[in-house]
């Protein structure tokens, strides 16, 4: 069984409350869970101590039975001080969208036309 620790949406519309759950990969988001590890509420402080409660020795525990965190949850056990900080590639994250690549490429279409076209111009008027 492909175990996950992840967060368990709860709360109302606009006002997010979530739990920190150790669950079966394959169950939904909010739904079946094996055990709850904690409590995530983000709209307090991020210095408030009520933030992220977890039960450390529940979350080490099932760290050692296989448990995979999701991302959030492993930046939390980072911030805890639970597990060692990883390196994350997102060679993606600085490229502009597709869009604006069009946009750029029009643009850079354009220059090129308009340097070729007053490059001649100037060949010209200096004889």
């Amino acid at each position: 069984m492909a175990m996950k620790i992840r967060l368990a949406r709860g709360g109302s519309k606009k006002r997010p409350f979530y739990s920190i759950v150790a669950a079966d990969s394959r169950m939904p988001r909010d739904g079946r869970f094996i055990e709850k590890l904690g409590t995530y509420n983000p709209l307090l402080p991020k210095d408030s101590e009520h933030r992220v409660k977890m039960d450390m020795e529940r979350v080490k525990y099932w760290l050692d039975q296989g448990a995979q965190p999701t991302d959030r949850i492993s930046r939390m056990l980072e911030a805890a001080g639970v597990k060692e900080k990883s390196e994350r590639s997102n060679p993606q994250k600085a490229k502009p969208g597709k869009k604006a690549q069009e946009r750029a490429e029009e643009k850079a279409a354009k220059a090129a036309e308009a340097a070729q076209a007053d490059a001649p111009a100037e060949d010209a008027s200096a004889e």
